[in-house]
Order: C-alpha cells, then structure tokens, then sequence
C-alpha cells in the first residue's frame, strides 16, 4: 500500500470550513461503505448524499481511490497512537521482542478488518507498489530490531523483508487465493478467520529472527 507516511506531529491549520467538509463527506463515506459496499462508493454519490458540491469532494480526494485513503487515515492515527502512547506491549513498557509481536498481531488485525477499503485504496491505474509498506511500521520495526539485539548486520533489509509482511499489497494477495480482482463478502469473511493464524506465523517469524525460538 503506497501511502505518504502519517505524521502526529502539528497538522497544518486548516480553515474550518474545510475542516467541516471533510468530516462531513467522511462520516457519509462510512456510512455508504456500511451499507451498499465499497464498490458503489463514487465520487458523484458521495457528493450527492454529503449535500455538496461535486467540485468539494474532487478538490478534497482528488480520485475515488483518494476517498479511501482519507478514510483509511483517519484508523491510521488512532492505530499509531495506541502504538506511541498505548498501554504495553503494543505501546511502550514491554521487551522489544513482545512489541513486535504484538505490533505484527495488531497491523494484522487492523488490515484484516479494514480489507475492503485497503483494497478500494489502491489506484488501479497505477502499479502496485512493491517497496516494503508504510513508513510508520517500517520506522518501528527498524526501532525494535535494534533494540532487540538480533545480531542480524543489514537490519535496514530485513526491516524492508518484515514490513512487506504486515502491508496493504501482500495482504491484499493473501486475501485472493484464486478470487478475481472485485472479491466477495465471503472472501473477505475468510480473511478475517485467517487473522489469528497470520497472528501466529508472525510470532513465530519474529522470534526466530530474534533468536528467541
């Protein structure tokens, strides 16, 4: 999933009228994804049902893929605070070893249950990016395995090689066993029964690499 890493620094002032918009036009992407499906979302229908202009959502999300993402970053925050700031292990106060599994359990389950729109996320009008997965898991895996003490020399790639194992285009191919492009709800409700399995592959992964095993 080719996505610009999230920052929870200070945003950028935004006008409050902009600000209102935004949170209009995704509380009714929710509630379209909820009830009729990601794929009868559209960028017409969406404006339609916020009540405003067909420029608005253009000018805010830019592609209906853009709709996706704005939605996707919004769980992305919450997600990366429980992280930073959460209770142990998956916030601070517990070994990096325990950390990192249970970051892998928890990025596992928040994909699983956000399938659908990672999936309407991708633009399919461009190639899917193949260059490891977000930043912020990459930043954290590379923070853990160093202070887990692997005694693996080229950390950077074997951050890389985790990373692709916990993102959006892996688990997008995961999700697809012999499925064609538009899967159904049942294929996506057996994802989501192949959470905890994937849960315990990475485990166990992570405590090999940590010489833990």
């Amino acid at each position: 999933m080719d996505r610009t890493p999230l920052s929870l620094g200070r945003p950028r002032a935004e006008r409050a009228d902009a600000a209102r918009n935004r949170e209009q036009l995704l509380a009714v992407a929710r509630e379209m994804v909820a009830e009729l499906g990601a794929d009868k979302v559209t960028m017409d229908g969406l404006a339609e049902g916020a009540g405003l202009g067909k420029g608005t959502v253009y000018r805010r999300f830019g592609t209906r893929a853009g709709i996706f993402h704005a939605l996707l970053d919004d769980d992305e925050h919450a997600f990366q605070r429980e992280v930073l700031a959460g209770p142990p292990p998956l916030g601070p106060g517990a070994s990096p070893l325990e950390r990192m599994v249970a970051y892998g359990r928890a990025r596992i389950a928040f994909l699983t249950s956000h399938i659908t729109i990672v999936r309407s996320a991708l633009d399919h009008h461009r190639p899917v990016p193949a260059e490891g997965g977000s930043a912020f898991t990459q930043a954290h895996i590379r923070m853990l395995l160093g202070q887990a003490g692997t005694g693996v020399a080229d950390l950077n790639s074997l951050t890389i090689q985790l990373t692709s194992a916990l993102e959006g285009p892996f688990m997008i191919f995961l999700a697809l066993p012999g499925t064609g492009p538009e899967p159904s709800a049942e294929a996506d409700a057996a994802f989501e029964r192949r959470a905890r399995p994937l849960g315990d592959s990475w485990q166990t992964l992570v405590e090999r690499v940590c010489h833990r095993a």
